[in-house]
């Protein structure tokens, strides 16, 4: 199973099912953990997008209530190999999985407020995406180009992607809306 990339690489590999199992056994490890304090995790970002390359981290959306019904858990999360990096961007906090000490991330998990903009676009963003294999094509296309420009550059790659995302976020959005 291939899992995992060094900080600030960019590598993209072929879809492999094994992400898949392994989006919905950490899901699963964070519903065992937060037990009431979660309402829902979901597999999302490109491994989750079964007809595109992607890099080999499995990226997750936890929705909570509140962060503190998460913040309280973070000893148990750490002790399980889940370990609280920071806010990410303003309304999401982020943690990571992996091997640390040798800059090694296999999981980002993304806690986001249930039901807010945030959650909705990680999975609207997943559904239009697997729905859509044109629009998957063209993303794929962008992160290919943008991975061979910026393979030891991670944060120009995802500013790269920003654009298309937004563009993307919009059509999945109204085609949620008419779901």
């Amino acid at each position: 199973m291939s899992i995992g990339l060094k900080k600030n690489l960019v590598k993209l590999e072929v879809h492999q099912d094994t992400w898949d199992i392994e989006g919905v056994n950490i899901c699963k490890k964070l519903k065992d953990i937060l037990g009431d304090d979660i309402v829902d995790a979901q597999h999302v970002g490109s491994t989750s997008i079964r007809c595109i390359c992607a890099k080999p981290i499995i990226d997750i959306a936890v929705a909570v209530r509140d962060f503190q019904d998460i913040m309280k858990h973070n000893e148990e999360l750490a002790e399980n190999g889940i370990v609280y990096r920071r806010q990410d961007v303003p309304g999401q906090h982020l943690y990571r999985c992996g091997d640390l000490d040798h800059e090694i991330v296999t999981h980002f998990i993304h806690v986001v407020i249930a039901d807010s903009e945030d959650w909705h676009n990680y999975i609207n963003f997943r559904d239009y995406l697997n729905a859509h294999p044109e629009g998957a094509k063209a993303y794929e296309r962008l992160k290919e180009d943008l991975c061979s420009k910026y393979p030891e550059d991670r944060n120009s790659y995802v500013d790269g992607k920003k654009e298309l995302v937004a563009e993307l976020l919009v059509k999945a959005k109204r085609w949620r809306e008419v779901q």
